[in-house]
């Protein structure tokens, strides 16, 4: 039971927030004001008065804007939209999905959750918006000036789809070889109590310290001449790496592998050996035994050491931009080459509307997995 004695001190608790209140002003502005530029007009965003940023009235006079009621049924439908994926989502993934298939369980859920919110938000709000507003009087007349221009520009006019496209490719590809990997070794490792399964850790941990450009230096002749030696299994055929996704993520895996091992092997450790043992009485190999309910119970490690890889490999900028041509160039990369080649402002509106598409993934990974990752973070594993 907490008593006086056990209490913050008033001076120490207001020190304290007014820190984090500082951390989150300091963290969320640049992201918010990007965001509020990026749907307006160059006049409007690279306005010195914050003000006619904000509220956009060249962008609500040469284009358009959103009313009030565009406003209230948009944060209504994006509240409602937050509590589905809190609440309700992970509550039917874990009811509908088999346990030993939960990982492609939620990557359905995410992608059907991704498309039903791009539905309602590209087609069903505006067009009953469209409706509603001619006969919405006052709450119907535009208030605050709002464009998509420069979103239509980027992903549809100058093709970033396909940038889009090659990081989901590079992120999966690094996420699955990783978790495959990382689980399997992370297991074996937490289990071993011999001298080879130290200096394994150890030798992981060394190539986790090494700059990144030593790796790359390491596999880029042999990406480049890659054609040359598949040639007698492929023929012809035969691939040259330099340039593709499948490159860059030999190379991140390589990067992130180590560390995805460490991690594991520690929310294993949680795991009493007595629930391994069980299962082998129940009649589980060990296969198994690991598979159905070993991986299950520490599912929330599983879930915050995909997190850190996929973030690895969604923002990784060195790696990409060395290894990767123009046409399967990442998001990130791609984003850095908009800044450096552009020079009128829409061109930089434009640069700025990806930069922050680019973020959207990032938002839902978060929300959707929130209590998985709070849970692997804390705790690291129910232990029995």
């Amino acid at each position: 039971m907490s008593g006086p004695a056990h209490r913050q001190p008033l001076s120490l608790k207001a020190l304290s927030n007014g820190f984090l209140v500082f951390w989150c002003l300091v963290a969320a502005f640049p992201i918010f004001w990007i965001t509020v530029m990026s749907f307006k007009t160059p006049i409007d965003a690279f306005d010195s008065n914050p003000l006619r940023v904000i509220m956009g009235p060249r962008t609500q006079t040469d284009v358009g804007g959103l009313s009030l009621l565009d406003i209230v049924l948009a944060l209504a439908l994006t509240y409602v939209l937050i509590r589905f994926a809190l609440k309700w989502l992970p509550g039917k993934v874990r009811s509908f999905v088999p346990a030993g298939q939960m990982g492609l369980g939620w990557l359905i859920g995410c992608g059907t959750f991704g498309l039903v919110t791009l539905i309602l938000f590209v087609v069903v709000l505006p067009g009953v918006l469209g409706v509603l507003n001619p006969v919405a009087g006052p709450l119907g007349v535009d208030v605050l000036g709002l464009t998509t221009e420069h979103y239509e520009a980027v992903w549809i006019d100058r093709g970033f789809m396909r940038n889009f496209t090659n990081s989901l490719i590079v992120t999966c590809g690094v996420v699955s070889v990783s978790l495959t990997v990382g689980t399997l070794a992370g297991y074996g490792l937490a289990r071993s109590d011999s001298l080879i399964a130290f200096w394994l850790l150890i030798l992981a941990l060394v190539f986790r310290a090494l700059p990144h450009s030593v790796l790359v230096a390491g596999y880029l002749p042999y990406f480049i001449s890659s054609s040359e030696w598949l040639a007698p299994i492929l023929g012809e055929a035969a691939p040259t790496l330099y340039g593709k996704p499948w490159a860059v993520i030999a190379v991140l895996v390589a990067i992130n592998q180590p560390f995805t091992i460490w991690m594991l092997r520690s929310f294993f450790q949680n795991i009493p050996q007595e629930l391994d043992e069980a299962a082998r009485v129940d009649g589980c190999s060990h296969f198994q035994a690991f598979r159905l309910v070993i991986v299950p119970v520490m599912w929330p490690g599983v879930i915050t050491t995909g997190l850190f890889s996929f973030l690895l490999a969604y923002n990784d900028f060195l790696v990409t931009s060395l290894l990767l041509d123009a046409q399967n160039m990442t998001m990130v990369p791609a984003i850095a080459n908009m800044f450096n080649r552009e020079t009128t402002a829409s061109d930089e509106v434009q640069a700025i509307a990806a930069a922050v598409s680019i973020t959207a993934p990032l938002f839902i990974l978060v929300m959707v997995f929130q209590r998985q990752i709070v849970s692997g973070l804390t705790a690291g594993a129910v232990k029995g």
